[in-house]
């Protein structure tokens, strides 16, 4: 009998760390190392859990990391969703994005880039679920410029003859070379010069296009 009331109460004990903040430090620690750079004791160590507890909660390194780019993905998706809801015109919701973007990646000193960029260059090519996530967060990104261009066209914002999709598209990359040239350059008019020209794409043709 008092072997089972002693399994009840470590079965009923609480975690005495919360999971959501663990796993803003993962995202931490996966993000400036990568995932190769990133060892169970790096997790251990940084995370401030045991390795026990690691494994109950996270599963291994693989479904931690997993994880860490989905609670990445759904940050900035919030992000993006909180910004398009708010801004005045379609014009000012793209531009919005792409400077959310660009504030982004000069905000971080260590010029960590995007993590799922990042992520897609280390592990993409030959990781199945992590490239599911990179196809997944990139189409969420399309969605978002897909959403506001449509709005645009309605309110007669932008040019009835652009291609809705195409422009999705073309903005959405334009967004991936901003976050891989920040490895590069943290040159400020570099980024605006890019988001200036991006959204010469957005102004009314004079004439249906021949």
């Amino acid at each position: 009998m008092p072997a089972k009331s002693g399994l009840l109460l470590f079965m009923g004990r609480n975690k005495d760390f919360d999971e959501n903040e663990v796993l803003k430090k993962a995202v931490c620690l996966f993000w400036d190392r990568g995932y190769n750079g990133t060892s169970m004791q790096d997790l251990v160590d940084g995370l401030g859990i045991s390795r026990s507890s690691l494994y109950d909660t996270f599963g291994d390194k693989h479904q931690l990391y997993l994880k860490a780019l989905k609670a990445y993905q759904q940050g900035y998706g919030s992000q993006m969703c909180t910004l398009i809801r708010e801004a005045p015109s379609a014009k000012a919701a793209i531009r919005g994005l792409l400077e959310l973007v660009v504030s982004e990646l000069l905000g971080d000193k260590q010029r960590k880039g995007c993590f799922m960029v990042n992520a897609g260059i280390e592990l993409g090519t030959h990781d199945i679920e992590v490239s599911g996530l990179i196809c997944q967060n990139e189409r969420q990104l399309e969605d978002a410029f897909l959403k506001v261009i449509r709005q645009g066209l309605e309110s007669g914002e932008l040019d009835q003859y652009k291609d809705p999709k195409a422009l999705a598209r073309f903005l959405g990359n334009t967004v991936k070379g901003l976050q891989v040239s920040v490895k590069s350059t943290t040159e400020k008019a570099f980024f605006e010069d890019v988001i200036r020209t991006a959204l010469t794409t957005l102004d009314n043709a004079a004439h249906k296009p021949v």
